[in-house]
């Protein structure tokens, strides 16, 4: 080989190499689509986000997200949800995150390939998304952010709050059929304890005062409004009407006491949501749906308003607040 020549085939290896290496570390981009369950974009959202970067997966470095709006506090229909899903996959999805038993249905009976990955579903195996809870089969899995028997643990801390409690208001979607293993469960507690349950079924925002009238008229002492989408996007609204007929409420999402409730025992929506990003994760690293067990909540915490006891004249046994993981002052 003559001496041009020998350089310029040096030259020319000391260039491809840097690209070569370049190629080769450039990381492969990974679809993920989220299916939201309101209308616009919220903090929870940023929460999945950074705990995905937390887990490795950079949004425009090797992972693409693309959020789509399912519109379940306007009335969206299944058929809405399955064109979405429909959408996603078109796009290349490799993991469809989804929240709710009717957004996870509609989805799964639209995508069959590509793994679902859902949260904020109280009894996914009730409701007929997996087969079971260590082995869901099929292609969804996700973090159950409760079990049903929770649902017992309010009635019995509404009787703590209120020792003279004889009648609770119970607040339900009708159109959820993921309520009924929470309203049996408060059934099976509130004969325990000695309680009357008052069962008023609530279709949509416009039913809100009627139902607290309902209550009212009855004499209920307290109100627990059974998980529902509906009701996680309207809380602020059935906070206010709580306030109003000074009725003392307890829901499953931490946060919920910061906007004016007086209790909550369950799991951080915050919580929740990095669990879901970390079954996403696995997802993506090649855990197989069928063989992901559903992530369950491992810490119960209960906060209890004491701003609100007193705005409705209630006081708190020392007992309960002594139990409680934090108090709102």
């Amino acid at each position: 080989m003559n001496r041009r020549r020998f350089i310029g085939t040096l030259t020319g290896g000391l260039l491809a190499a840097p690209l070569a290496a370049g190629a080769q570390q450039a990381e492969r981009v990974r679809r993920i689509g989220i299916i939201t369950a309101g209308s616009v974009r919220i903090p929870l959202n940023d929460v999945f986000e950074e705990a995905l970067r937390d887990l490795g997966w950079i949004e425009g470095r090797n992972i693409a997200i693309e959020f789509r709006f399912a519109r379940l506090d306007q009335g969206a229909s299944a058929a809405d949800m399955s064109a979405i899903a429909a959408a996603l996959a078109d796009g290349g999805a490799e993991v469809i995150v989804t929240y709710s038993v009717t957004m996870t249905k509609a989805v799964k009976n639209t995508v069959t390939s590509i793994p679902i990955c859902f949260g904020f579903i109280g009894d996914p195996v009730g409701a007929r998304l997996v087969a079971s809870l260590a082995r869901p089969g099929g292609n969804v899995t996700g973090v159950s952010y409760l079990v049903s028997e929770l649902s017992g643990k309010w009635v019995q801390l509404l009787k703590e709050a209120i020792p003279g409690l004889a009648r609770v208001g119970v607040l339900v979607n009708p159109a959820n059929p993921a309520s009924l293993p929470f309203v049996s469960e408060t059934q099976r507690a509130a004969r325990y304890l000695g309680v009357q349950l008052q069962i008023v079924e609530v279709g949509g925002l416009e039913d809100f005062e009627r139902a607290f009238s309902a209550m009212a008229r009855e004499h209920a002492g307290a109100v627990i409004p059974i998980p529902d989408t509906m009701f996680f996007f309207h809380r602020r609204r059935l906070i206010e009407l709580a306030a109003k007929h000074r009725l003392p409420d307890i829901y499953e999402g931490l946060d919920v006491p910061k906007a004016g409730a007086l209790m909550a025992y369950g799991e951080g929506f915050e919580d929740h949501i990095r669990r879901q990003a970390a079954h996403v994760d696995k997802l993506l690293r090649g855990a197989k749906p069928s063989e992901l067990p559903v992530g369950l909540p491992t810490k119960f915490q209960l906060v209890i308003n004491l701003k609100t006891a007193k705005a409705i004249g209630l006081t708190i046994p020392q007992s309960l607040l002594l139990r409680a993981d934090q108090v709102i002052e």
